[in-house]
This record gives C-alpha cells, sequence and structure tokens, in this order.
C-alpha cells in the first residue's frame, strides 16, 4: 500500500477504521499505532478494549486513499462493506472474502464444492424439519451451528436421534438472522485440530508453525505453538491453506482452522483476521499474528516462508462464571510468581457474563508440554469477582 507514513491526525496519516474492537482488535491497534497510523475503533458497546488506546474521532476518519476499513469481527453489515469497496475504499483483506466468511454456508460451499477441499459431511438447514432430516441422514453424534456466528454461540452436539428441533430452536438463540439457516456437521474421526495462520502479503504467502488449540463448546481455552506433525501433514496443510487464501484474495493474516488425520488434512473453517488462538503468538514469534496483520495489509515486508518460533509456548484464558458490572480481576500476582517466563494480558473489557473472556495467560518454555502446564496453572489463580 504505502511506504510513506505521515503524522497523526495530519492529513498525510495512514487512517484505519477496525469494525470490531475487542481483544484482538487492540492488539491490531496498538501494532498499526507503532507504525503512526490512526485508529477509529468501532464496536457495539462502549468502553471495549480497543477504545481504552488513544484513537481518532469519526470526523477526522474521513475517506481517503490513506484509509483502510479492517473488520475484527464477524457480526458486521457485509452488504455495507461492499458498498464502501465500491466507492473506493480499501476494504481488508476484500469485501468478498469478508462476506464469505462470516456465512458457513458461503465459506464451505467455496472450499467443499468449488474447490474440491476435503471437509466433515454436511447439509444446509433452513426449518427444523430440515435439520431433523439431516441428522437422521449424518448420524449421531453430529454438530449444528448457526451459519451465521461466532465463537461457538449457538452450536450445540446432537446425541440424541431425535434431537434435531431442539438443536434448531437453540441455534435460532444466538444466531445473528434469528431462526435463519443452520449447518449440520458430521463428526470428523480426526487426531488433532490446528489453527494454521496463513499471510497473504506483497511477496507471496507465508505461514506461521501450527497452533494446536482446546475448544470447549466451539470457544477456545487453550493453545500452543508448534504443534506436532509429520513433514507431510504440515504441506498438505499449508496447500490446503494457501488453496483457500488464494481464492478468497487480498492481503493480510487469515485464520485457518483444520482436522488432521495422519496425514490427511480437512478444512474446518477461516477467519481473514488474526485467530483468537494465534494470541499464543505474542510470546513465541518475534513478529506477534497481529504485527504480521499490519504488516500484510500496509504493504510492508512479511518474512518469506515460514514464520520463525523464538520458543515452544502456550495460551490459558481467563473467564468469567457471572454477570458482573466493574469486574475486578485478582490473584495477576500469584499467577505470574507461579512460574518463570509467564506474562499476561488483561483486556479491560467493562462488564462480565459467564464465559466471557477477560484475559489470557502467555507462557514459553523449551518444550510444549511445560509451557502448557505453566500457564494452565497460572490463569488458575486468577479470578473475576
Amino acid at each position: 500500500m504505502t511506504d510513506a507514513f505521515g503524522v497523526p491526525s495530519r492529513p498525510t496519516a495512514v487512517r484505519l477504521i477496525m469494525l470490531g474492537s475487542g481483544e484482538l482488535g487492540r492488539e491490531v491497534v496498538i501494532e498499526a499505532q507503532r507504525l503512526g497510523c490512526e485508529v477509529l475503533a468501532v464496536d457495539r458497546y462502549e468502553g471495549a478494549p480497543a477504545h481504552r488506546i488513544e484513537l481518532i474521532s469519526a470526523e477526522q476518519a474521513r475517506p481517503s486513499a490513506r484509509l483502510l476499513v479492517v473488520p475484527e469481527i464477524e457480526a458486521i453489515a457485509t452488504d455495507e462493506l461492499k458498498a464502501l469497496e465500491a466507492e473506493g475504499l480499501h476494504v481488508v483483506p476484500t469485501a468478498r472474502a469478508t462476506n464469505l466468511t462470516m456465512n458457513r454456508e458461503g465459506i464451505r460451499r467455496l472450499a467443499a464444492e468449488e474447490l474440491g477441499i476435503p471437509t466433515s459431511p454436511y447439509r444446509f438447514c433452513e426449518s427444523a424439519e430440515e435439520l431433523q432430516a439431516a441428522v437422521d441422514e449424518i448420524g449421531v453424534p453430529c454438530v449444528v451451528k448457526p451459519v451465521m456466528s461466532s465463537s461457538g454461540k449457538g452450536q450445540s452436539t446432537v446425541r440424541d436421534p431425535d434431537g434435531g428441533s431442539a438443536a434448531w430452536d437453540y441455534a435460532a438463540q444466538a444466531g445473528r438472522n434469528g431462526a435463519g439457516t443452520v449447518i449440520c456437521e458430521g463428526f470428523v474421526d480426526f487426531d488433532y485440530e490446528i489453527t494454521l495462520l496463513t499471510v497473504r502479503h506483497a511477496a507471496g504467502t507465508s505461514f506461521c508453525a501450527p497452533i494446536g488449540h482446546i475448544q470447549v463448546d466451539g470457544d477456545y481455552r487453550e493453545s500452543w505453538q508448534p504443534h506436532a506433525m509429520t513433514e507431510t501433514a504440515l504441506a498438505n496443510a499449508k496447500s490446503c491453506a494457501k488453496s483457500v487464501t488464494d481464492a478468497l484474495g487480498g492481503w493480510g493474516l487469515f485464520g485457518v482452522e483444520l482436522f488432521i488425520k495422519g496425514d490427511e488434512v480437512l478444512f474446518s473453517e477461516v477467519s481473514p483476521r488474526p485467530h483468537d488462538t494465534g494470541m499464543v503468538t505474542m510470546s513465541t514469534q518475534a513478529l506477534s499474528e497481529f504485527a504480521l496483520h499490519v504488516r500484510a495489509i500496509l504493504g510492508l515486508p512479511v518474512p518469506a516462508g515460514d514464520i520463525p518460533v523464538l520458543s515452544a509456548g502456550a495460551s490459558c484464558v481467563v473467564l468469567a462464571d457471572r454477570d458482573l458490572a466493574d469486574p475486578m480481576i485478582d490473584g495477576v500476582s500469584e499467577a505470574l510468581a507461579s512460574a518463570p517466563n509467564l506474562d499476561i494480558r488483561l483486556f479491560g473489557k467493562p462488564d462480565a457474563r459467564p464465559g466471557r473472556r477477560m484475559g489470557v495467560v502467555l507462557s514459553t518454555a523449551d518444550d510444549v508440554d511445560t509451557a502448557r502446564d505453566r500457564a494452565r496453572n497460572a490463569a488458575a489463580h486468577v479470578t473475576v469477582s
């Protein structure tokens, strides 16, 4: 995009509009500000994590050739992004990519039906009756998700052969379109699941080391890097990730989720932005996923090929367990003192609810298992009250 960076608050400044201001958006904002960019952070609620960083006003974020629109969450009006792009604004990575990836139907059909990439068996359903028929066909257990949701919202595992109706009702409560379309996916007999952070940039495509993770009800709890893989499985994973991200186009970091069985790779999902499991890269890499994303979208150099890992590392989230206004985070000193090479990020969210991520513990060690134990044990010291 540019090699020249103006002075913040001046007409020559590079400006970013962040659509979403959560913990991932905050880290993107910090990296952009390190390069002298101005940022306007937008979210549904006041006091979001990125709002607590010095920002420009909406009036200052006037359209220009040096303004980028950077989606950080999925719950946005993608048709408006298409309109902005048609007016000449730079949408990251593209309006089409954002639209396809926020809709599970769009990205699954792209991967499985257009690109021919292996995936789990699936059916799209638009009624409780269609969903029950899909459960009958695919069998149990199976997973039901709204096509328009994120972070496990509305996701359930159907274990009862007659459970389609209940899964439909649950999905309707959390999907962004209410009782809209859902995807019914058959269980995959996989050995493990990874996130392969894939960076499309001016000079080509680069990859971070694979990240292993644990999810509960579709939401991330722990991650670690690097996750051990055979050379063949890793090559197949890179090929799959590159096929999907090439089809989406644009520059930036993509979080590609994959199932691995032996050396076989099955595509799961992709996000055209930094991934929550990738927070571990703040401790394992010299350039975190957030720094890589900002470099890529600005057209700046990104290391070619494989992004170096400086140390094995892990992350473990800090969760709230109740509804709280003005929550307090306790136990930080005990957590940091529990082992060497620990760090913690508190997100500064203005309120809490059961299961909401309020922070993350980061650790490094000589090996992944030790890093995981340290992160998990440290996180256990931290409470939200």
